[in-house]
């Protein structure tokens, strides 16, 4: 009897050990079984933003939940606390993990030499090269040659033709001043005139009222006035206004004929803020335009704006190209690519920069699956590297990919731990003077 009560203590006494048991650390869930502290939450790894109160896998991505505890610090069996020496915010990623996430490491790298950047611009006509052609004294538009604007004419292709009573009186000047008017209508050589003072200042009136040479001579040769004046075309190019009619009056101020020279364009790039300093007038740029496929063209840099554009956050930047056969609409879109020189340099992925407001930040893979979260101050970029001034050493590896799931498990993990990273030399704090 004394044998069976004794057993039936030690029965209650085990019993009274699991159901505390139970209490003390089966209620707290398997990812606390060995931790005496208070788990407030669960939550999904890749977006901390999810919480549960129990836990599980997350229903997004399928990962396991982490716990939150009460101190504000969260653990998981796969980010172990980093050991001693490692700054605040570093975390661990094991391989899994990082496969999962998509962690590609890339080496901080000193480079130079050639690099290349393309941009897009726009094929326009070449200001300097535009013709206005004018009358230089009063008159009467006789005949137009020219049919429609848009049409093209070569150099010294007649335009009109003018009668002017002006001009005719300062022809019988030029006669008079060589002595020879000739009332028999008789030709007369140039040559026979006396090259006088008054003779050349007739000649050289002419010549300011638009008579070439030739028309000159034709006149001393003759003997007598030409009754209209012909007007040559100056350049070759298309007529992009016409206002001269027959039989309509001018005067000096009067464009009869606007003529653009197409031989040679413009093309206006736009060209970002940190590339400006990798360009100067007179470098060569290639050009290529979508309505030409597979032709390349070369352009000289002539100009680079002084400042932003209003419409964009680049810089203007305008290139002199030649139009053989006046291939090149203007108006049409182009590809603009430049190959710059640049400096030996320290520098890394641009995807491995995360802007935190004030400073940037990388993760330094520290072996073993640790990632540290590293402020650095930035200088010049391009389409895929970023420069680093200071922070890093070259050989240090880094997150080019995968960085935001990474910080965000920093802030997770330790939440205080961005606001107490070093600043990069040269670069304040919010409020530091």
């Amino acid at each position: 009897m004394k044998a069976v009560r004794a057993m039936a203590a030690l029965l209650l006494v085990a019993a009274a050990f699991a159901v505390g048991y139970f209490y003390r650390g089966g209620m707290s869930g398997p990812a606390d079984s060995n931790s005496s502290r208070k788990v407030l939450y669960w939550v999904d790894p890749m977006h901390p933003a999810y919480k549960s109160d129990k836990p599980g896998i997350a229903p997004d991505c399928g990962m396991k939940l982490v716990p939150v505890y009460a101190e504000g610090s969260s653990q998981a069996a796969d980010s172990p606390v980093p050991p001693g020496g490692m700054p605040p915010g570093t975390v661990r990623i094991t391989p899994e993990r990082q496969q999962l996430i998509g962690v590609r490491l890339a080496a901080a790298e000193m480079s130079s030499g050639p690099r290349t950047f393309r941009t897009v611009g726009r094929v326009q006509i070449d200001e300097s090269r535009i013709g206005r052609i004018r009358a230089k004294v009063d008159g009467w538009v006789e005949d137009v040659f020219v049919d429609y604007v848009g049409q093209l004419v070569k150099k010294n292709d007649a335009l009109m033709t003018f009668s002017s009573s002006e001009l005719e009186a300062a022809e019988r000047d030029l006669l008079l001043a060589g002595g020879e008017l000739n009332t028999n209508r008789e030709p007369i050589s140039p040559h026979a005139f006396d090259q006088t003072d008054a003779l050349q200042a007739a000649r050289h009136r002419l010549e300011i009222w638009g008579m070439t040479p030739a028309q000159i001579n034709r006149v001393q040769a003759s003997g007598e006035p030409l009754r209209t004046l012909t007007v040559y075309s100056p350049v070759t190019g298309y007529v992009s206004d016409l206002r001269a009619t027959p039989g309509s009056a001018i005067t000096p101020d009067t464009d009869l004929f606007t003529i653009v020279d197409t031989s040679q364009v413009e093309v206006t790039a736009d060209v970002f803020e940190y590339e400006i300093p990798n360009i100067h007038l007179g470098d060569l740029a290639q050009i290529q335009l979508r309505d030409l496929p597979g032709k390349a063209f070369t352009g000289r840099i002539q100009y680079i704006a002084p400042q932003v554009d209003a419409s964009s956050p680049t810089y203007k930047v305008r290139l002199q190209m030649g139009n053989p056969g006046l291939a090149l609409s203007t108006g049409s879109y182009a590809e603009v690519e430049f190959t710059v020189q640049e400096p030996r340099r320290l520098s890394v992925p641009a995807s491995a920069v995360l802007n935190a407001g004030e400073r940037s930040v990388v993760y330094v893979d520290r072996g073993d699956g640790y990632f540290e979260p590293r402020s650095v101050e930035t200088g010049a970029r391009n389409a895929d590297r970023v420069e680093i001034l200071s922070g890093l050493k070259p050989g240090e590896n880094v997150a080019a990919s995968g960085g935001f799931l990474i910080d965000s498990e920093s802030r997770l993990k330790s939440p205080g731990a961005r606001k107490a990273l070093p600043l990069a030399s040269g670069v304040k704090d919010v409020g530091e003077n």
